[in-house]
């Protein structure tokens, strides 16, 4: 195993060059990538830029990064960083400051150093597996809410591109199945900040009926860390080929899946394409 410290200390460097360049400069042209899905210039350039600065100081780790094609990360790789130049392109294109630069490191399937920077709000996570989670250098723990009547639960984007009637039939339902049990739900557009609030305590949970690695990784491990539980939506522990990622504090657990489980299984045809 590598040293995770020095790794982290280059995750954050690497991180706040995103961060940077989101206060600093204007989105430039927003191209479309798919049915309701953007992309802007300074999305492509914070990821090469990201990308050029590992290269220097980790020559020997993989990179995967949203844009220029994406991908997905063989579970035999070493070790492999996972980046979302903006979490939230959507809202930061719009002026909405739910967005966040999201970098992980991830060994052989398992994320174990993650940072997340969402700048217009002044907020820095970090975690290392074993390590703890912090927000802005204080540790944070995920909440002690256990009745799901006073819980505040988030839930990921509904779909868009192909397919997309079919996997909104399950977030319609989940949605429909929290709004009437839960004591709000909220849409944030920025998984990362989904998992890192969970983490914080801010959330109780959040309900994401897709898993991309590089939105999802540096998120998994601050709310693992956090002493939050994430699982797929059958209750399995999270893993990097789970088709849904579901956060929660341990005392919501039994009653979230009792709430969300139905719905999810019911609407969930397994030869449909996975979420995203």
């Amino acid at each position: 195993m590598k040293d995770l410290d020095t790794l982290l200390a280059t995750a954050q460097d690497a991180a706040a060059i995103g961060a940077k360049l989101m206060t600093t400069q204007a989105p430039g042209t927003v191209q479309a990538k798919g049915d309701r899905d953007y992309v802007t210039e300074l999305d492509v350039r914070i990821q090469h830029q990201i990308r050029d600065h590992l290269a220097r100081a980790t020559p020997d780790i993989d990179f995967l990064g949203e844009e220029e094609g994406g991908g997905t990360i063989d579970e035999s790789t070493d070790y492999v960083w996972a980046l979302d130049p903006i979490d939230g392109t959507s809202n930061f294109a719009h002026g909405i400051p739910l967005c966040a630069t999201s970098l992980a490191l991830v060994h052989r399937g398992e994320p174990v150093v993650g940072v997340i920077i969402a700048p217009f709000l002044d907020l820095h996570y970090h975690a290392v597996k074993g390590g703890g989670a912090y927000c802005n250098g204080e540790r944070i723990h995920a909440s002690e809410t256990t009745d799901l009547s006073r819980a505040i639960v988030s839930i990921g984007d509904y779909a868009t591109g192909p397919a997309a009637a079919e996997k909104n039939e399950r977030r319609f339902a989940v949605t429909r199945a929290l709004a009437e049990n839960v004591e709000r739900v909220r849409m944030f557009g920025a998984a990362s900040l989904d998992l890192a609030w969970v983490a914080h305590g801010r959330t109780d949970a959040c309900v994401i009926l897709s898993n991309k690695p590089w939105d999802m990784a540096a998120g998994v491990l601050t709310a693992q860390e956090s002493a939050a539980l994430v699982t797929d939506a059958h209750g399995q522990p999270y893993e990097l080929t789970s088709r849904e990622t579901i956060g929660t504090n341990y005392a919501l657990t039994s009653q979230l899946k009792d709430v969300c489980g139905a719905p999810i299984y019911e609407n969930l045809n397994p030869n449909s394409p996975p979420s995203s």
